[in-house]
């Protein structure tokens, strides 16, 4: 598109807005973009988005046949500078250590089994016995429980000790810790 001091305003008002919410962005590089030179109507601008930040390069990259309202070129500057603002919010919690990482449930090998009593214990990576009832394997697999099967559960404190809830039977593609 033929250069426009409006939407160069509009871009630079933006670029410091992402400066005040993390003010260690290395470079920002934008680029506004019709892909045809038509000039009628129905031609959607393309807007990319370069940030670099300390070990790290975000871009964003708004395809325009995604959106009509792309069509404006301020609608289609404000989508793809929302979009970067998101990966800035994620990288900055990244940085802090704010992201969420999901545990491994606990799991570990059958290593007794009292069918006539209907319950068993697990044997976990670290060592620790859990005790497990039938009523807790899920769907009634403990038919199928053997000395050696692997399982993952759900770990409660029992009245005698650690025991199993939620006894999941582990196939042969599982996470192990």
């Amino acid at each position: 598109m033929k250069p426009s001091p409006a939407v160069e305003v509009n871009i630079r008002a933006r670029v410091d807005k992402l400066q005040r919410f993390y003010d260690r962005i290395m470079s920002c590089r934008v680029v506004v973009e019709q892909r045809h030179r038509h000039g009628h109507k129905g031609n959607p601008f393309h807007v990319r988005i370069d940030v670099t930040v300390p070990n790290d390069e975000l871009v964003v990259s708004r395809d325009p046949t995604q959106h009509q309202a792309h069509e404006d070129a301020y609608v289609a500057i404000r989508d793809a500078f929302d979009a970067i603002r998101r990966q800035l919010e994620d990288y900055v919690r990244r940085q802090r250590g704010d992201i969420k990482t999901h545990e491994t449930p606990p799991h570990g090998r059958v290593v007794e089994l009292n069918a006539g009593a209907d319950y068993g214990r697990i044997e976990t990576l670290d060592g620790k016995r859990v005790y497990f009832h039938r009523n807790c394997v899920v769907d009634g697999d403990f038919a199928k429980l053997q000395i050696g099967t692997e399982v993952r559960f759900v770990e409660e404190p029992g009245e005698l000790g650690p025991q199993a809830s939620t006894v999941h039977v582990l196939g042969k593609h599982h996470l192990a810790g």
